[in-house]
């Protein structure tokens, strides 16, 4: 198995690109080792020391290393922990019943401007991110201000203030006149 790797915008972050699917649908975040419990592969890629965040995009894999720990020496064992996830079968993610979300993620229940600001990150600004191992998710719209959740190589990044304030923001208060600011989230 050949697996590509790409810098990312965040000297913390590393892009590792299988050639191969990884989240067949949407993404997934794991900021840390406790919030691993679905997913199989993210519990293989923790067990890496100096592995502090892992993000799948659909055919990328985003790892976060923590500052004590040098690609060098980290970099061969995730190779490797890769690999052997994929020899292996065993799932990416363990599916949730996601019943209890369904209201909340129902798209009927939005207005208008959120639907407008969802549609212009859904296809303006994630194809962007995820070229770099991030992703920006819509979290709220509430009194003006759009709250997104950034994730992977985004997260952390020294760049993503910026990236925030003078391209999103810009994007979504000249398509959408009623938003008047962009903040991040967690």
């Amino acid at each position: 198995m050949f697996i590509q790797t790409e810098i990312t915008p965040n000297p913390m972050t590393l892009k590792f690109i299988p050639g191969r699917v990884v989240m067949e649908k949407g993404t997934a975040f794991f900021p840390s080792k406790e919030k691993t419990l679905n997913s199989p592969f993210a519990k293989r890629l923790f067990k890496v020391d100096g592995v502090e965040g892992v993000f799948f995009g659909a055919d990328f894999i985003t790892i976060t290393k923590n500052q004590d720990s040098e690609w060098d020496l980290i970099k061969p064992m995730i190779l490797g922990a890769i690999t052997d996830h994929y020899s292996s079968n065993d799932s990416i993610i363990i599916k949730e019943n996601k019943k209890n979300n369904e209201l909340k993620d129902s798209k009927n229940l939005d207005s208008e401007i959120v639907k407008q600001i969802k549609e212009l990150i859904e296809t303006r600004v994630r194809p962007a991110v995820a070229m770099d191992g991030g992703d920006i998710v819509f979290e709220n719209y509430e009194n003006g201000i759009v709250y997104l959740h950034m994730q992977g190589s985004c997260a952390g990044c020294p760049s993503s203030m910026a990236t925030l304030k003078n391209g999103i923001e810009n994007m979504l208060k000249h398509y959408v006149p009623e938003v008047t600011e962009v903040r991040p989230i967690g």
